[in-house]
């Protein structure tokens, strides 16, 4: 299951860019390219698109890897600042483009609709998950909590213009027929249905669902491979169905959905023990050096106003056993995320050793910012927990082991963001994304303008020479916009100055429009109040600007009105209660249909039993 260089001492950090970075945009930087006059820079580049579409044969289209990391911070990556290993997720950035200002949802499963059909996830039929969706909103259009019947999936268009694809991971859009993988245009799948699952048995991670759902090729798994891991099973399924195919011709689709760094945290213990003796410092100091990355690769203005973070007036306070604990959950998910990075450089190495490495385009992102949650202090879960899982710090993350990151090192994987999953801030849907492998990119660049996560789908489309499909009555049509002219250098920004982009999941809503936000969070972690901030220079959103800018806050508000009506975005209840929903709906959707039988069989039972009891006596 660890095979190869587990325990190598990977230089952290990321030294293939020494500190340089471009900007390509031209607003920000421009003095770039001087090596080049930008008008034949640009008559180069745009030449090279041009011939990566043209009707070409299909051996010579590229192929694609979608790679989509699971709660993932904006700063893990060391390609994003961090000090975790990732050495072939940052070697991808250095030879690609790295984007500093993309947004995803909040929370894996609308993020996952929008990326597969460039399509509001409302109107893809995800306004909300099955799990936290009030009762008074299922059924209504937009809350399917699955894919509808309206969209059409990139792999349906990739498939019909001969592409083998195939997706290995985590799915979350469906569990019936219809909605599974094999009727989505994958020619091959093995999934994990669930929001997630444990990461070394066949089992739930939580006890909303009472055992979990693998699918391989549309029919449920009865059993996991005896050495199974997920990071590791989903790499090799993938080159597995590369090897299977590759006589067939014609370019690949390979998404492959990790479930890390989603809870449990869990890795091989030699990920884990690699990091042993880090973390001891606390919080601050490693937020801190991340910043200082940050700023360095050019992500962010030096002169940006950030969030604040957790204080070491925090961290000293803990005893010894508490510090070591934070110490040890935080080498677990360091290592859940090296052990992902070590399968990436599995795949790359079998693409490198087949030749098809130099014609694949690799697209790499986070579905949403990290959790914050704290699950042990729901008294319920905690016994859950206590009754299913090993509780041993030295164990944490291994084999039969729960843990999660925790709410500061939550925040610590956001930086230098506030919010966080399920969050409508800059943490919880601010996230790294990595697009290498396409001609002509400057290695290590850095695209700084606002890009959004139903942009991949057309993107993924003209880098395949697959035209949008027409529109049509009766079906949502891909609403997101390509990405391939901001490789130019030459091109205004994607998404005009005047363009606004509205997002909502749960309540938690935000509008985007040029350097602007307009943001609002419901309670627990907000006050349902809008706020509105520059976020060009203040991506901490620590300055609300709503009395100070009324005009442009009235108008923003009325364009996020205006897209809640045309999405079909429907108000929470009055009294909704997340964590009291997730019970009400695991009682009512799944528990209870799962045992009614058993139930009405009991009940049954007992009736007979008194009706025996009552006639005997009458009989007497």
């Amino acid at each position: 299951m660890c095979e190869g260089n587990c325990n190598v001492d990977w230089t952290p950090g990321f030294p293939a860019f020494s500190g340089r970075y471009l900007l390509v945009t031209k607003s920000r930087n421009p003095a770039r390219h001087r090596s080049l006059p930008n008008a034949l820079r640009g008559a180069a580049l745009a030449l090279a698109f041009a011939l990566l579409t043209l009707d070409a044969t299909a051996q010579a289209r590229p192929n694609i890897v979608l790679i989509v990391a699971d709660d993932i911070g904006y700063s893990d990556f060391g390609a994003f600042g961090g000090e975790i290993e990732t050495p072939n997720i940052d070697a991808l950035a250095a030879r690609g483009v790295r984007f500093s200002n993309f947004h995803a949802a909040s929370s894996c499963a609308p993020t996952r609709a929008m990326l597969l059909t460039g399509v509001d996830n409302h109107l893809a039929g995800v306004g909300s998950m099955r799990e936290l969706m009030p009762l008074s909103h299922r059924g209504k259009p937009g809350y399917d909590g699955v894919l509808n019947d309206r969209v059409q999936t990139i792999a349906s268009l990739l498939q019909a213009s001969g592409y083998r694809t195939s997706i290995a991971g985590k799915w979350h859009l469906g569990e019936e027929p219809h909605n599974l993988p094999p009727a989505r245009g994958f020619d091959f799948s093995v999934i994990q249905a669930d929001s997630g699952s444990d990461n070394f048995e066949m089992r739930a991670y939580l006890p909303m669902k009472p055992e979990a759902y693998w699918y391989d090729k549309g029919e449920r798994m009865s059993a996991l491979p005896e050495d199974f891991y997920s990071s590791t099973f989903f790499v090799a399924r993938t080159i597995e169905f590369l090897q299977s195919t590759q006589s067939d011709g014609g370019p690949f689709f390979a998404y492959i959905a990790f479930q890390a760094n989603h809870t449990p945290i869990q890795a091989p213990g030699a990920f884990i023990d690699h990091y042993r003796g880090r973390y001891t410092q606390g919080w601050e100091e490693i937020r801190n050096a991340r910043i200082e990355k940050i700023k360095e690769y050019g992500l962010v203005d030096e002169q940006a106003t950030l969030a604040a973070g957790p204080s070491q007036e925090e961290w000293d306070p803990l005893d010894a056993g508490q510090q070591y604990f934070e110490a040890r959950r935080m080498q677990a998910y360091a290592g859940m995320a090296t052990a992902m990075d070590h399968e990436i450089g599995r795949l790359l190495e079998y693409l490198r050793d087949t030749n098809q490495y130099d014609n694949t385009v690799f697209v790499i992102l986070s579905d949403n910012g990290a959790t914050t949650t704290e699950p042990y202090e729901n008294a319920f879960a905690r016994r859950w927990f206590e009754k299913n899982y090993r509780q041993d710090v030295e164990t944490l993350g291994e084999k039969g082991s729960w843990v999660a990151a925790g709410k500061r090192w939550g925040q610590v994987s956001n930086t230098p963001f506030s919010g966080y999953k399920f969050n409508a801030g800059e943490g919880g849907v601010r996230v790294p994304l990595i697009i290498a492998g396409l001609p002509a990119i400057d290695p290590g660049a850095v695209y700084r303008e606002f890009a959004y996560i139903t942009d991949l789908a057309p993107t993924l489309l003209e880098i395949a020479g697959v035209a949008l499909p027409a529109v049509e009555d009766g079906r949502e049509n891909i609403t997101g916009k390509s990405l391939l002219p901001t490789f130019t250098g030459e091109a205004s920004p994607v998404h005009r100055v005047d363009e606004a982009i509205g997002y909502e999941f749960s309540g938690n809503s935000a509008l985007y429009r040029g350097d602007y936000k307009l943001v609002r969070n419901q309670p627990p972690a907000g006050d349902s109040q809008w706020r509105l901030y520059q976020i060009s220079s203040d991506p901490g959103e620590t300055t609300d600007l709503s009395a100070r800018m009324p005009e442009l806050f009235a108008a923003l508000q009325a364009q996020y009105d205006a897209y809640a009506s045309a999405a079909g975005v429907l108000p929470l209840p009055d009294d909704y209660s997340l964590n009291r929903q997730v019970l009400v709906n695991a009682l009512v959707f799944v528990y209870l249909p799962k045992y009614l039988p058993w139930l009405g069989g009991g009940l049954a039972l007992v009736i007979a039993y008194v009706i025996y009891r009552r006639r005997r006596r009458a009989g007497q």
